[in-house]
């Protein structure tokens, strides 16, 4: 690539698509000035760095892509942005990643310094240009550095997400329980009555019929109703387990931080001019 710097703010991804992270800086060698590692800022908020050796990744012009996974640059050690390498940190950082240090275009053993977007000169150097690429004092930073007539304000972000993960669970179980069941029956039975009648013209050749004096005995059957009880099993509905979505608010209260620039010994009648 002609210039290492474009590649800050480009997404990182890994050699199956997966998105890693964004390129916060590049660091280059003190010796050789060149590129050798990408800080990557990671994770669901952006609070991890982590750095990945550039003489493995590859450069489409829009992405980077890495021979690692999402778990290789969580595992590594977070960064200080704020911070050079050490020559130290560089060889565990070879070791992490399984990278042999000797013979490699990425020399172990030298420290690397970040750039966030200018080129990086050899140690000791003072790495800062003006706009024609020659060393300036454009801007007159007295905080450090030449820089150029403009500072960058930059702040924090809050970026809030979702996460699937199993709140509890259900089952269904059956079981068998006796109930009292109380109810009504109507019933019938039949008793003897006795039923007179006088003798009449219709009725006294039936009654002369027989001897004078006798005797008779006469009987009904009676019948009545019993109760019978009997069971019968039916099925009576079908129960399952089912789940619906409900969704809810939830407040998400945190903290960011932003910059913020402030003016010092502007004379009156001079205006300042706010720029896109």
């Amino acid at each position: 690539m002609s210039d290492p710097n474009t590649l800050i703010g480009a997404p990182v991804h890994s050699t199956d698509g997966e998105k890693l992270g964004r390129i916060e800086s590049i660091y280059y060698d003190n010796e050789t000035n060149r590129p050798e590692w990408a800080a990557t800022r990671t994770g669901l908020f952006g609070g991890h760095v982590a750095l990945v050796p550039l003489g493995q990744s590859s450069w489409d012009g829009n992405a980077l892509t890495v021979p690692f996974d999402k778990a290789a640059l969580k595992d590594a050690r977070h960064h200080d942005p704020d911070a050079a390498i050490s020559s130290t940190d560089e060889e565990e950082l070879y070791r992490h990643y399984g990278l042999s240090t000797a013979g490699s275009d990425q020399r172990a053993g030298t420290a690397a310094t970040a750039t966030h977007g200018e080129h990086t000169e050899d140690a000791g150097r003072d790495p800062r240009r003006d706009r024609a690429g020659e060393p300036g004092i454009e801007g007159r930073d007295i905080s450090g550095p030449t820089t150029d007539d403009a500072m960058t304000r930059s702040e924090e972000q809050l970026h809030v997400g979702t996460e699937q993960r199993e709140s509890g669970r259900a089952r269904l179980r059956k079981h068998i329980v006796t109930e009292h069941v109380s109810t009504t029956v109507p019933v019938s039975h039949e008793e003897v009555t006795i039923e007179r009648e006088p003798i009449t013209d219709a009725n006294r050749a039936e009654a002369m019929s027989g001897p004078d004096l006798s005797e008779e005995e006469h009987e009904v059957t009676l019948t009545e109703q019993r109760v019978v009880v009997g069971k019968e099993t039916v099925p009576v509905e079908r129960v399952r387990l089912g789940t619906e979505t409900v969704t809810e608010q939830q407040q998400v209260d945190e903290t960011i931080r932003k910059e913020q620039i402030e003016t010092d010994g502007i004379e009156p009648g001079l205006h300042r001019r706010d720029e896109d």
